[in-house]
């Protein structure tokens, strides 16, 4: 299909794609999870020391982004949230640039799939990004999540776009395969994000209805600008 890489393995996983000649372009690192994340500042002492030993592996196996997540608000206000998270990716600084590895923080959707996350909007990410100050910290800018929740995605991503270092696709609505009866204009999203000059992944994250090798095929030839 074209496909070079395979996304969202965990460190022990990390080797494995290399024996069918692929990478893994983001893997799972101990990173903190959705609800439990950096807006805590309780949370950045764990997320840290998972990070620092999970990296450094990361970094061996040619894998060259890594998740995480805001976790969700609890009652927090979303300037609270993004004061700590920027205190605690602040602290990761260093080991990302030291390793050459991006830490993404994951945009997702609190509509629909995972209700009360505080990432849930490009601008407070963009936000949060532009506090950290770092290549090596950017956003999972997931096109599902962030069409239910504030649409408007070429231009957003052509705005933001030196924040972003990966992107995930799903069918809106129900996440399914990327097809006619989906809202998205994805020929039109993956033009402009090559507009932008970007480098890095896109990477199909769907849950498929029909045959998954037929429906993945179908994603790749779409997105194939």
């Amino acid at each position: 299909m074209g496909l070079k890489a395979i996304d969202l393995l965990q460190p022990s996983e990390y080797e494995v794609p290399r024996k069918y000649g692929l990478i893994c372009s983001m893997g799972y690192a101990e990173g903190g999870d959705i609800r439990k994340g950096l807006n805590r500042v309780e949370n950045h002492a764990a997320i840290e020391a998972g990070l620092r030993k999970n990296v450094p592996l990361a970094a061996k196996a040619g894998v060259p982004n890594v998740i995480t997540f805001s976790g969700n608000r609890e009652g927090m206000s979303d300037d609270e949230g993004a004061k700590n998270t920027v205190i605690g990716l602040k602290r990761l600084r260093s080991l990302m640039e030291d390793h050459g590895v991006i830490l993404c923080l994951e945009l997702l959707n609190s509509k629909v799939d995972h209700h009360d996350y505080m990432c849930d909007h490009s601008a407070w990410g963009v936000k949060v990004m532009e506090e950290v100050g770092s290549n090596n910290i950017k956003l999972l800018y997931d096109i599902y999540h962030m069409q239910i929740m504030e649409g408007d995605l070429i231009a957003t991503i052509q705005a933001n776009s030196k924040w972003m270092g990966h992107f995930h696709t799903g069918g809106v609505p129900k996440r399914h395969e990327l097809n006619n009866s989906q809202e998205v204009n994805w020929a039109g999203v993956m033009n402009g994000i090559a507009a932008t000059g970007y480098q890095g992944y896109v990477a199909h994250e769907f849950v498929p209805t029909e045959d998954p090798l037929t429906s993945l095929r179908a994603a790749v030839d779409l997105c194939d600008v």
